[in-house]
């Protein structure tokens, strides 16, 4: 049996813990985001973060557009 550790955060967590200077990039809807973690916050690895950050601001870009 595989156990997943899935976790919800916000964006904004994520952001500050590894790219902290990129929050002013943010909005403050895109930073209170929620992102489900398949294995949760503690095992997030800088990959996994940047690749989230990138796919949440696409995904931002692409809402804005359709308004």
């Amino acid at each position: 049996m595989i156990v997943v550790d899935m976790e919800t955060v916000k964006l904004s967590q994520i952001v500050l813990k590894w790219f902290p200077d990129m929050m002013p990039v943010f909005n403050p809807d895109e930073l209170n985001s929620n992102i489900l973690l398949r294995d949760g916050f503690t095992v997030l690895e800088p990959e996994d973060a940047l690749e989230i950050i990138h796919y949440s601001i696409c995904e931002h870009q692409s809402s804005g557009l359709l308004n």
